[in-house]
């Protein structure tokens, strides 16, 4: 696990032994009252800091440097670093910096790639910003009369000692897109999340949140769809790009075995589109030189509004070095559709979920232990295997759904916009997908009606009449369950908020104190985004914390896994689709096939991506079945039940129907087991870890464990 921390307020001047306190292994970023550290395997290129000193050009340096006991700050000083995978040159760096002086900081934003951005004025103020998916993450928590932050919760834990919050993992299990339940808590009590989207300030030790971005206008609703997939194919390329330039070499270990880039087809037509764009791409040298020019001016690129073009860069040679396309199961052919000969394909058995669970001698407490549960835990020896395969720098497809799709719920924020004809065009796609798997009547008739009339009851419900109903429901334990099509799946979709699939087997006392808090949400202010639009960025969320738990968990030792779709840039080009686009089932092939076409790849067939989705069902019940005993001897005496949290019978009973393979299932049964599994395993692997702290210079009385949920 790769992070950075830091602390603002002098922490240790209460008391001088606190000033020895440090991270195990840390390298120093800067130093003074308020440090930043980087922990963990950090590239050199991966660590850029930027100095602006009064009456002087801003300076940029490239990897981490020993601090120099004479360099000083003045209350003007202004330093800024940088950290994970930034396409930004030394000159942007610098602009940017010299920019921020006057307290903006979302141009920090938009450049290329996935990073995280802190910035220090003087000695008395920091500030930390987050990405607008959630993958870089920011973290605080109070300590010793400053603030403590992270880019992990887990140290923040070790730091302040803090024990587990059993009411925020029941939050999590009953309704994991509700942050009227959430708040800004972590699985460690004390220990606090800022929002993706949002920057952390501590001024003098104390905490503020304030969001970078302006929230979502119905005005910007009247974009076109050529030009916005004009600037999807910009941005998408400009993450691309700046990965596969930067590839770093495959350490001395796996140098013969590992090539420099990998791509992974195993993510469908978003994989696919990820390797035909990084196969048109040369990759650069390992190291980062600095850049010598100055900053450039911006560019009008002409293809969009209010684009600006990079500075324009020396041609490109023909890319020769191979790529490494790694495949689970299947033939290359159905992902790509076309050869590219760059690509070294590799193939990999499929690999059942709970494998690892079903292998004996089984432990459940061994393993990677994240920050959080997350659905990875369930198969991270398989995903381990998989990225082995690639390359030290492992391209995916990993978030384009919810990025790129439309959230059923958007069509409540057509009516409420008073647009209601453009429903017109996702009804017809909608029925006639059903059309085809349920039949002509379902599809015709039944699908639209249920739609619209979902999507009429949800634009005209209230925010505090839906979180009353959700409280209702989660009491009386009525899941909101997705339908078997399309159109049935979205009219389920079409509220404020659901419970989640493992609310069915919570406890009364759990389920008792999330309707509590929601009631109490309900008096509040209703917000000011659209409900679908809220639904959407809040689905977002909760992917890109599952792809950031997917790394902590599988990640390997030197390795980077990129999720382009994730980047800033893409995210918001994202939003400029028309809605009406991008709620059409098929939708997303579409667009990623418009995407490779304006990036110069026209020999594409015109239904590229629109084949049937595989059977997820049918793997994850023999994965059941195969790992029958070992989930049962888990959930004999289970750390959940032991919290309050959960029926252990019903969940043991739900277990054993899941891997009788004849009898039925509701909806979502499946995804709720799996989220109750990774919960308990990451508890055992939190209540293993007896020893050891992620600091040194702690106090004996302080360094202890984390605790056991109470």
């Amino acid at each position: 696990m790769r992070w950075l921390t830091g602390w603002s307020g002098s922490p240790g001047s209460a008391d001088p032994a606190l000033a020895a306190v440090r991270p195990l292994a840390g390298t120093t970023l800067w130093g003074g009252p308020n440090p930043l550290w980087a922990v963990g395997d950090w590239r050199p290129d991966e660590i850029r800091l930027a100095t602006l000193r009064p009456g002087g050009p801003a300076t940029v340096a490239t990897g981490a440097r020993p601090a120099d006991p004479a360099d000083r700050d003045t209350p003007a000083t202004l330093r800024m670093a940088v950290i994970g995978h930034c396409g930004a040159s030394d000159g942007e760096l610098a602009a940017g910096l010299a920019a921020a002086r006057g307290g903006a900081v979302r141009h920090l934003t938009n450049w290329p790639g996935s990073y995280t951005v802190v910035l220090r004025t003087g000695v008395r103020s920091t500030v930390l910003i987050t990405d607008l998916a959630g993958v870089q993450q920011v973290f605080h928590t109070p300590w010793c009369g400053g603030t403590a932050y992270a880019t992990a919760a887990l140290p923040l834990a070790d730091l302040v000692a803090a024990p587990l919050d059993p009411d925020h993992l029941a939050a999590v299990l009953a309704a994991p897109e509700a942050p009227e339940v959430l708040g800004t808590g972590t699985p460690y009590a004390g220990v606090h999340r800022v929002p993706p989207g949002h920057t952390l300030g501590i001024r003098s030790g104390r905490p503020y949140t304030a969001g970078y971005e302006s929230e979502t206008s119905p005005g910007r609703w009247s974009r076109e769809e050529a030009p916005a997939v004009r600037e999807l194919t910009r941005a998408l390329l400009e993450a691309v790009r700046c990965r596969v330039r930067t590839a770093a070499p495959a350490g001395p270990a796996d140098a013969q075995e590992r090539a420099r880039l990998g791509v992974d087809l195993s993510y469908g037509t978003a994989s696919a589109t990820v390797a035909l764009l990084a196969a048109a791409v040369p990759i650069g040298p390992a190291a980062r030189a600095a850049d010598p020019r100055p900053p450039a001016p911006a560019v009008r690129s002409g293809a969009v509004k209010g684009s600006w073009a990079r500075r324009p860069a020396a041609p490109e040679q023909a890319p020769t070095e191979a790529l490494t396309a790694v495949t689970l199961g299947e033939s290359r052919r159905p992902a790509l559709a076309v050869e590219v000969p760059r690509l070294r394909h590799v193939v990999l058995p499929p690999a059942l979920p709970y494998a690892a669970l079903a292998d004996p001698p089984a432990d459940p407490p061994a393993g990677p232990l994240t920050d959080e549960p997350g659905a990875a835990l369930l198969a991270a020896d398989a995903l381990g295997a998989r990225f082995r395969a690639g390359g030290t720098d492992h391209l995916t497809g990993y978030g384009a759904r919810h990025v790129l799709d439309g959230h059923p719920a958007r069509l409540a924020d057509l009516i409420r916009l008073g647009r209601s004809r453009e429903l017109l065009g996702p009804l017809a796609a909608l029925a006639g997908a059903d059309r085809v798997t349920a039949g002509a009547l379902t599809g015709a008739v039944r699908t639209p009606v249920t739609v619209l009339r979902a999507a009429h009851r949800l634009a005209r419900s209230g925010y505090a009449e839906a979180l009353d109903d959700l409280a209702v429901t989660l009491t009386l334990r009525r899941a909101a369950e997705p339908g078997p099509t399309a159109g049935a799946g979205s009219a389920a979709a079409l509220a404020w908020a659901v419970p989640g699939p493992a609310a069915r087997w919570l406890s009364d006392q759990a389920l008792a104190g999330i309707a509590q808090r929601l009631r109490i949400a309900a008096r509040g202010g209703p917000p000011t985004e659209l409900p679908g639009a809220r639904r959407a960025r809040l689905a977002l969320h909760r992917h890109a914390a599952g792809y950031r738990t997917l790394v902590q968990a599988a990640e390997q030792h030197g390795q980077r896994l990129h999720a382009p779709f994730l980047d800033n840039q893409v995210v918001r080009a994202a939003r400029l689709l028309p809605e009406e686009v991008r709620l059409q089932p098929g939708a997303r092939p579409a667009l990623l096939h418009a995407v490779l076409t304006g990036a110069g790849r026209t020999d594409l067939p015109a239904d590229w991506g629109r084949g049937p989705r595989p059977d997820r069902a049918g793997p994850a019940r023999t994965g059941l079945r195969l790992a029958a005993d070992a989930l049962a001897e888990l959930f004999d005496r289970p750390l959940l039940a032991e919290a309050g949290l959960i029926d252990p019978g019903a969940v043991r009973r739900s277990l054993a129907l899941a891997a009788d393979g004849t009898a039925e299932l509701a909806p979502g049964t499946l995804a709720g087991l799996a989220d109750l599994i990774a919960t308990e395993l990451w508890l055992r692997r939190v209540a293993a870890r007896r020893h050891g702290s992620c600091w040194t210079g702690l106090p004996p009385a302080e360094r202890r464990a984390l605790a056991r949920p109470a």
